[in-house]
């Protein structure tokens, strides 16, 4: 995971918990593509759930914003990878 003060169109932001799954394959992605991202535990920061709510309109995790404004929940490696071509991060 990395962070850097200089904006990146394919960074992204992702609202998970260490628990699920489906969160741990995507970190697993984003870091073998050596994307940038961040993490946003919904366990540990008591607004995150309700944050990740309001952008997906949903319970599940992970959900996965973009700095274009699009997102994906629960997303297969072969979506995350094809949004992530998209914003030109691989």
């Amino acid at each position: 995971m990395s962070e850097t003060t200089t904006a990146n169109p394919a960074k992204v932001t992702m609202y998970g918990a260490d628990w699920c799954r489906d969160c741990r394959r995507s970190e697993a992605l984003l870091n073998s593509l050596d994307i940038e991202w961040e993490k946003i535990d919904v366990e540990k920061d008591p607004t995150a759930a309700d944050r990740a709510h309001a952008i997906s309109g949903r319970l599940n995790i992970p959900v996965v914003h973009f700095t274009d404004g699009t997102f994906q929940v629960e997303p297969s490696d072969n979506d995350l990878k094809t949004k992530l071509a998209e914003l030109g991060a691989i």
